[in-house]
């Protein structure tokens, strides 16, 4: 990994640290934004991390922008020395695989698909060699995924699947976006899950909806109520198949304030998941089914 430097605008300063995401692109990165926020320096008015980078923005008329530049530069060394471990948690998000809502909507916009005649998990199956749409959700939900950042629209994570790249699942973004996109669906685009936390356009295959909510700004979500976005970099997630009664269920129990999310604290040690990563998932997976 090559780490670039540039400017965005006039008051900005981007780090890529890898043009591919990857867990040591994010730990390097996390490890590099974290020692800029610590080294308080005048004039940064925020950071914000990203899959394998992270975005400094600065005040000129505070700290002129190749002063900040060198600043931030000086903190790489330390980056790279930095411990790849991490304290975290892993979450249970439960999905309804194939529900009514995302097919009314897949079927709305099919002359946006690449395959019109079928419906998103169908193409996702097929392209990753799968025999059905099945044999897919198995592999979606058998392994855990790791949130590599919160954004784009408020509250929506981007996971990464913590697999081998070469079996990383693959799919495409629809040939153009969609103008709808039902609130909560469980998308995914190029090697990215993600959940979308509003309704609103989105070009992301669609594979199912979860009914747990990930944003509250009126904080009548208990357990969105200490904070209205639920996630941040470095959760890792779990998904969980239901069926239409279990989501309608789930559902009740939000309304009535009764869900609790099922949520682990477990240490994540990156050289240990490099090293033997079917072990280290199933280490992690068991503290959830323990729980």
């Amino acid at each position: 990994m090559k780490t670039r430097y540039s400017f965005g605008g006039d008051e900005h300063v981007y780090v890529e640290i890898d043009e591919e995401m990857s867990l040591d692109a994010f730990f390097k990165s996390m490890a590099m934004s974290n020692a800029v926020r610590d080294a308080k320096i005048d004039g940064i008015t925020e950071i914000c991390p990203a899959n394998a980078s992270f975005q400094v923005k600065f005040n000129p008329d505070i700290i002129a922008p190749d002063d900040i530049m060198n600043k931030v530069k000086s903190l790489e060394a330390a980056a790279n020395m930095a411990e790849k471990k991490m304290t975290t948690r892993i979450v249970e998000i439960p999905v309804f695989y194939q529900d009514p809502w995302t097919h009314e909507t897949q079927m709305r916009f099919r002359e946006r698909h690449q395959d019109p005649t079928g419906t998103d998990l169908d193409y996702a199956a097929k392209i990753n060699g799968f025999k059905n749409a099945e044999e897919f959700i198995e592999a979606h939900h058998s392994q855990p995924w790791f949130v590599s950042m919160v954004g784009f629209v408020s509250g929506l994570p981007f996971l990464f699947q913590l697999v081998e790249r070469e079996k990383q699942l693959q799919v495409p973004k629809y040939l153009s976006p969609r103008t709808d996109t039902p609130k909560l669906t469980v998308g995914h685009g190029g090697c990215f899950a993600c959940i979308y936390s509003v309704r609103g356009a989105g070009g992301y295959q669609m594979f199912g909806i979860t009914p747990m909510p990930i944003y509250d700004p009126e904080a009548k979500v208990k357990y969105l109520q200490d904070f209205m976005v639920f996630f941040k970099p470095g959760d890792i997630v779990k998904w969980k198949p239901i069926n239409q009664a279990e989501y309608d269920q789930i559902t009740a129990e939000i309304e009535d304030g009764s869900y609790v999310p099922k949520i682990v604290e477990v240490n994540f040690d990156l050289d240990a998941w490099n090293k033997d990563k079917v072990a280290t998932n199933a280490k992690l997976m068991e503290a959830l089914h323990d729980a």
